[in-house]
């Protein structure tokens, strides 16, 4: 009889237990699943740039590159040493953290036979390092092509300087894009200090253009030549091609919906052109087209058409481009490319290359290229190269007469100097 009774009361408070709901904790995992199931995704430069579509050609193109400017800077500093052609491994071992290197520099060098000459000194018996005759004729060739384009580099300059708000820009930023720029090493005193007549130094970290109305040439931009062919050969109307830009899109690029008419509405926005010396419009539409405009001519300028991101952030204030450079360029993926590999960000102008090459190609990129191309060969054909290197052993080592500087007794035995 009890034992009904228990039973029969069990089952009436049975339903009544399910019918109140139990209250979740803020801290149960349950909660936190029931809250992100609800959250809106995140629409950021971060998420934008990780969920880009990339480009390979491109992202191995900086892969190579960033390999060959280790080099270069190896091979710099190299030559500021006033002891001799050559440079000891231990010595090199120390300038892991200078050229941003995560393995041995000694290992590095000797991945590259074409580049660099690696030996056993005669008297020290020690392994010793030198930069190869191919790669130093190649630096030799590209300086002398740099110092014969310097009408090029003032053109350059000149027109960085009439973009800007007031003709002023920061020595300090074209320093840093001195190599994009194709300027030579001393290009403070070459060009800023040689042409007066179109530069002035207002203090030590400033340049001003002198005149720029002297040259309405100068003031067209990059992207004007491909709106007058567009206007002329495809037979489009002017409010089409005014304002427009070129538009690659990367292979494998998800069209969205929506994505081509908000593209045809984009390009029919009227902005202040780059070299326009007029007020800037408030609209946020705008004001990120002519950020565009800025960024595609600022890199139609540079030798290779790409510059690193975060150099490009000392010409925000010059240039009047104080917004999030890449959230913009994000938003442009068929005008921009933003390279990831490496230490650091990369941004490509896209119509300027065609299969990881330069579309229209220029006598300092043709020198890189070269370069670039030593790179690629690592220890490819070196049995060749190391053979001719052999029958020339006896010579390799010795201080020619033309060899200018202290010979402080790095590598030669004090008795021998005698």
């Amino acid at each position: 009889m009890n034992s009904l009774r228990s039973l029969s009361y069990n089952s009436i408070r049975e339903p009544s237990s399910h019918q109140t709901p139990t209250k979740l904790s803020s801290l149960s995992p349950l909660y936190s699943y029931n809250q992100r199931r609800w959250l809106k995704p995140i629409d950021s430069a971060q998420t934008r740039l990780e969920s880009r579509t990339r480009d390979n050609r491109l992202d191995k193109l900086i892969v190579h590159t960033r390999k060959l400017n280790i080099i270069l800077e190896i091979a710099k500093l190299m030559g500021n040493k006033k002891r001799g052609p050559f440079v000891s491994l231990q010595l090199m071992s120390r300038w892991k953290n200078i050229v941003g290197l995560n393995v041995s520099v000694g290992g590095f060098v000797g991945k590259y036979p074409h580049a660099f000459e690696i030996f056993k000194h005669p008297c020290r018996r020690n392994m010793c390092c030198r930069v190869g005759e191919k790669l130093r004729e190649l630096i030799e060739e590209e300086e002398s092509v740099v110092r014969e384009c310097e009408g090029d580099a003032v053109k350059r300059v000149k027109k960085v300087l009439l973009m800007s708000r007031r003709g002023v820009v920061s020595v300090h930023a074209l320093r840093l894009m001195r190599r994009e720029l194709g300027l030579p090493e001393d290009f403070r005193d070459s060009v800023l200090g040689k042409y007066s007549s179109e530069f002035r130094l207002v203090d030590l970290e400033t340049v001003e253009v002198v005149d720029g109305d002297d040259d309405e040439s100068l003031r067209v931009a990059k992207v004007e030549e491909w709106r007058e062919v567009e206007y002329r050969e495809k037979w489009l109307s002017e409010f089409e091609t005014s304002y427009a830009f070129p538009i690659n899109l990367p292979t494998g690029f998800k069209i969205e919906r929506g994505f081509r008419e908000g593209l045809r509405s984009w390009q029919r926005v009227a902005y202040v052109k780059p070299y326009e010396r007029k007020e800037i419009s408030r609209s946020v539409e705008r004001f990120e087209k002519r950020v565009v405009a800025v960024l595609h001519e600022l890199l139609s300028l540079t030798v290779e058409k790409m510059v690193g991101v975060e150099r490009l952030a000392h010409f925000r204030k010059d240039l009047g481009i104080d917004v999030n450079l890449r959230e913009v360029v994000l938003k442009h993926p068929g005008i921009f490319y933003v390279s990831t590999k490496g230490s650091s960000q990369t941004l490509f102008l896209r119509e300027a290359y065609s299969k990881g090459c330069l579309v229209e190609p220029n006598r300092i990129y043709d020198v890189r290229r070269k370069m670039l191309e030593l790179v690629l060969l690592e220890k490819r054909h070196s049995k060749e190269l190391l053979e001719s290197r052999e029958e020339e052993r006896d010579a390799e080592i010795r201080y020619g007469e033309e060899w200018e500087g202290e010979r402080d007794g790095d590598w030669v035995l004090p008795i021998l100097e005698r």
